[in-house]
């Protein structure tokens, strides 16, 4: 409790310090849940083309999301992650946002699946440009889902999760953009949450060992006093929105990591 707390008000106070955000929730659908699914919002760009193939990028949420609102997944800029979507209102780039919202801290594969296929039967979806990122234990949803289905997204950029080395090879080709912190207080940048659950730092070791070359970025201090709360930050980096897009599904592009995403 007392950690969660902490986030509270770190979010806050970083929130406020940053950018407003200017996509309101009110701009984003509500919709409930497909069959085998979850309920979810999306944001539908009013300035597409007709006829015109868009990215997806799906967002998983943090624990602390966690519930049936349909709402607290998007709330507070839903944790900086739409610093991405402002960022392409802002330059007049068309783009899905999904954010789906799961009632316990575990993102089932399959519900995840459900939600993307809902979208792909509905909306015009490039499905060789569906993105995933997640904070914390949507962190660790991003590279569960990948996991599962290995041949299906462009990218993934997960911030401050963990997850297991078992079944990392399946993915070491697809581009990722981890994010971290080396003091954080949750999730341990190593350890992850102990036993099998490893943090981002061997994460990504151990895709670099099997071929893959993501890009990582370890802050060395996370925001006092929950060193956890990276997000609004991380989000906001420039060039992330562009580096994301500009992969394609089995054909990464050549833009290279920034040379501060580089590290270890």
């Amino acid at each position: 409790m007392r950690l969660r707390v902490l986030l509270a008000l770190v979010l806050l106070v970083v929130t406020a310090a940053s950018a407003a955000v200017t996509v309101p929730e009110s701009a984003f659908l509500r919709l409930p849940a497909p069959a085998g699914g979850l309920p979810y919002r999306l944001y539908l760009p009013p300035f597409a083309r007709a006829g015109e193939r868009l990215p997806l990028i799906v967002f998983l949420h943090g624990s602390d999301q966690d519930g049936s609102d349909n709402a607290a997944q998007i709330a507070y800029g839903a944790n900086g992650a739409l610093e991405l979507l402002d960022d392409a209102v802002s330059k007049r780039i068309p783009v899905l946002f999904a954010a789906p919202q799961t009632p316990h801290e575990y993102w089932r594969p399959a519900a995840l699946m459900a939600v993307i296929r809902a979208i792909e039967a509905r909306w015009p979806v490039d499905r060789d440009r569906i993105y995933l990122t997640g904070l914390s234990s949507g962190a660790t949803g991003v590279w569960d889902l990948a996991k599962a289905w290995p041949d299906r997204f462009a990218a993934l950029v997960p911030m401050s999760g963990a997850t297991e080395i078992a079944g990392l090879n399946s993915i070491a080709t697809v581009p990722e953009w981890v994010f971290h912190s080396a003091d954080d207080n949750d999730t341990n940048v190593v350890s992850g949450f102990g036993g099998a659950m490893k943090g981002s730092r061997t994460v990504v070791a151990a895709l670099r060992a099997a071929g893959g070359q993501p890009c990582y970025t370890e802050y060395a201090h996370g925001p006092q006093p929950a060193t956890h709360v990276i997000w609004p930050e991380a989000y906001a980096t420039p060039g992330l929105l562009r580096w994301m897009l500009a992969q394609r599904r089995g054909r990464p592009s050549p833009l290279a990591c920034p040379p501060d995403a580089r590290s270890r």
